[in-house]
C-alpha cells in the first residue's frame, strides 16, 4: 500500500495522528526534502527506507513506488496532498500497476497562515468565496489572473507566486481595485522561522522583494476583517436572549 501523506505547511506537530501512525510502520518513505520538515521523519522505523525526492523525476518517483510496493509507503508531501502535489499523475500510475494507495489529508498553507495572523476567510457581507490559485509563470494557469481577480467579493490566496506579486498589484489595479486594497505575504507559514509582512496591493512589492522561497500572498478587502452585514446565524438568538432579560 502507498499512502499519500499531507505534512502540514511547516509546523511538524500539523501532521495528523493518522499520518503519524502511517510513518511510524511505514518500511519505505519517501519525502519532499525542500519543503517537509527533517521533524516529521522522526516518527519513521530506524530501518526504513527513506529518500528525498528533491530533484527527482516522474521515472525516478515512480521506479521507487514500483521497486517497495509490496511494503508499506509513505509518500510524504507538503500541506494537503490534493493542492500541488502531483499526486494525479503518480495515482495514474499506481492504478496502471494495480498498486493499492490511500491519500491522509494535511493542513494546507492557506489555513496554517489564517491561523497564524488570526483570521477569518468568510467575513459576512464582504466575502464567502475562497480562491486559492498561482499566477501563471513558467507553470501555465488555464484560468486567466483577471478572471480570477474579478472576483472582488473573494478571499484570494495566492501559492507559488511571490516573485509575481507585480504581476498581480498591476492586473488588480487595472480592474480598478483600490490602491489601499490590503494585501499580505507569509513566508513559510507556521514553521519556526516564519514571517508576516502586511500591506497593501502598492506597497507590499518593495517589503517582499527579498523573498525567493516559500511564501503565501493572500489579497482582498476580508483582510480588514470587519463584517459589513451581521451573520443572521447568530444575531437572532442574541437579540431574542437580550429582549428576554429586558
Amino acid at each position: 500500500m502507498v499512502y499519500f501523506i499531507g505534512a502540514g505547511p511547516g509546523d511538524p506537530e500539523l501532521i495528523s495522528v493518522k499520518a503519524m501512525k502511517i510513518l511510524q510502520k511505514a518500511d519505505a518513505v519517501l519525502y519532499t526534502g525542500s519543503l517537509v520538515p527533517k521533524e516529521v521523519l522522526s516518527w519513521c522505523k530506524e530501518d526504513a527506507i527513506i529518500q528525498d525526492s528533491q530533484g527527482m523525476k516522474y521515472p525516478e518517483i515512480f521506479e521507487f513506488l514500483l521497486q517497495h510496493k509490496a511494503k508499506i509507503v509513505a509518500r510524504v508531501h507538503t500541506g494537503d496532498p490534493s493542492l500541488y502535489s502531483t499526486i494525479a499523475k503518480q495515482i495514474e500510475y499506481l492504478k496502471a500497476h494495480d498498486i493499492a494507495y490511500s491519500v491522509i489529508p494535511g493542513i494546507t498553507a492557506a489555513f496554517g497562515a489564517a491561523a497564524s495572523l488570526g483570521i477569518e476567510y468568510t467575513i459576512p457581507g464582504v466575502s464567502q468565496t475562497i480562491i486559492l490559485t498561482r499566477v501563471e509563470g513558467k507553470t501555465p494557469n488555464p484560468e486567466a489572473l483577471e478572471n480570477i481577480l474579478s472576483c472582488k467579493h473573494s478571499s484570494h490566496a495566492f501559492y507559488l507566486s511571490i516573485l509575481l506579486i507585480k504581476k498581480i498589484k498591476n492586473t488588480a489595479l487595472k480592474l480598478g481595485y483600490s490602491e489601499e486594497t490590503p494585501c499580505w505575504v507569509v513566508e513559510k507559514a507556521t514553521w519556526s522561522d516564519e514571517k508576516i509582512y502586511k500591506g497593501s496591493i502598492t506597497t507590499i512589492e518593495e517589503k517582499v522583494k527579498h523573498i525567493k522561497g516559500v511564501a503565501l500572498i493572500l489579497f482582498g478587502a476580508f483582510l480588514h476583517q470587519k463584517e459589513s452585514e451581521e451573520s443572521h446565524l447568530y444575531v437572532k438568538p442574541l437579540i431574542k436572549e437580550l429582549e428576554n432579560r429586558a
